[in-house]
């Protein structure tokens, strides 16, 4: 199937965070999302977002760039959020236990060019890029799986 491609303006931190509860309110398990762009550019603040919107308690929702993976027990499945910038290979990612989490839970990986051929076909990519306005993002939401197709009106909505 050709990719989808869906161009967002994010005008602040508020959207970014809204996006991240619509698109989360339809996550199940299975759903990978790639969460890729410059440092600064908002991948982490829309993770967190989306993280506590799934979570049934509030609770802190860390970067996980130094323990590279941070797990949290949402409503019927697991939440892994993991941050890849340190690894250097992607044997690095099975060690991690990635795959499993690829086909049994919500995954939302930062800096998934650390992949390589590990990039699960069915995943959503949300390629965020600043703006000249530091407080507004740009974001490219991309698909080939026809699993998002039902679900990409939320992404606009």
């Amino acid at each position: 199937m050709p990719a989808r491609t869906l161009h967002l303006a994010l005008p602040g931190p508020d959207a970014t965070a809204t996006l991240a509860r619509r698109i989360g309110a339809g996550l199940r398990p299975g759903d990978v999302l790639l969460l890729d762009g410059p440092v600064g550019a908002g991948k982490t603040h829309f993770a967190r977002s989306l993280i506590q919107s799934l979570l049934p308690v509030p609770e802190d929702v860390p970067s996980p760039t130094f323990t590279l993976v941070q797990t949290y027990e949402g409503a019927g499945f697991d939440i892994w959020h993991t941050d890849l910038y340190r690894l250097s290979s992607p044997e690095e990612v099975i060690e991690l236990g990635l795959l499993e989490a690829f086909d049994h839970s919500v995954t939302l990986v930062e800096w998934p060019d650390r992949l390589g051929t590990l990039v699960p076909t069915n995943a959503l990519t949300l390629a965020f890029a600043p703006h000249d306005d530091p407080d507004q993002r740009v974001l490219d939401i991309t698909w080939r799986d026809p699993r998002w197709d039902d679900r990409a009106g939320e992404f606009s909505a």
